[in-house]
């Protein structure tokens, strides 16, 4: 998260658009910028497994991180991404439509959600949201934007492989596995995908969508400092992890 962070600060002091996959050490729940950690997640199951709890600076509802690709990108290219939520969020979904189709997938972007899971508090995973990305109706892509005029993070998970079980105990206030309605890379395709097989074909979709070449860029001292601070101020924080009330929001 603090990376993410991070990057999204270097966007803003240049024309450079930021796009990073990364995998998580082992399952960690994180909570959307708005939400109050009790009200949607079991932090004693969590504690007992060893399921970490982190929060994002970017909105939407809970996640569970674990076996999935985690992309972010962030950006203040006004002139490819709009500056609108809406059309800068449609954009990338657009474009990680082409990395499934070259994995050979056939997918589309949902037209709306449930009133009920955009008011509560289920999961991210539970139902498609509007412009998210959905295989035979089942969610196989979840994303939330924070934005500050052009300037935006997007946070996106896609799950290798599925464990609603474990995201149904994960949940509150405990949501039943049968109710949730999400899929897999592993499963959509019908066979096991690791993180290396999916992120290639989704770097090349997002080249391909947006005409562009991508150039690998690597934290230097004065990045790895910078993200050190923020760890340590921010992300490492319990006030921030599990701040409540209109604080939160």
């Amino acid at each position: 998260m603090a990376v993410d962070e991070h990057l999204l600060n270097l966007a803003g002091r240049s024309s450079r658009t930021f796009l990073r996959f990364y995998r998580w050490e082992r399952p960690t729940a994180s909570l959307g910028y708005s939400q109050e950690a009790p009200r949607v997640v079991d932090i004693e199951f969590c504690r007992a497994r060893g399921i970490d709890i982190v929060r994002r600076m970017t909105g939407g509802k809970l996640v569970l991180h674990d076996r999935e690709v985690t992309y972010s990108m962030a950006s203040a290219d006004a002139a490819v991404f709009t500056d609108t939520v809406r059309d800068s969020y449609r954009l990338i979904s657009q474009a990680l439509l082409k990395g499934f189709a070259l994995m050979g997938l056939s997918a589309r972007l949902a037209e709306t959600s449930p009133p009920g899971y955009i008011k509560g508090t289920m999961p991210c995973f539970a139902f498609p949201a509007r412009d998210e990305i959905e295989i035979g109706g089942r969610k196989i892509a979840g994303s939330a934007q924070k934005r500050t005029g052009p300037l935006f993070l997007q946070h996106g998970s896609i799950p290798l492989e599925k464990d609603e079980a474990l995201l149904a105990a994960v949940a509150r206030p405990g949501e039943s596995s049968e109710s949730l309605g999400m899929t897999s890379l592993s499963e959509a395709l019908g066979r096991p995908v690791d993180f290396d097989a999916a992120v290639g074909p989704l770097v090349q979709g997002m080249a391909d969508f947006f005409g562009v070449a991508f150039e690998r860029f690597a934290l230097g001292p004065d990045d790895r400092e910078a993200v050190r601070r923020l760890q340590a101020a921010k992300y490492a924080s319990d006030d921030w992890t599990f701040r409540r009330g209109p604080a939160a929001r």
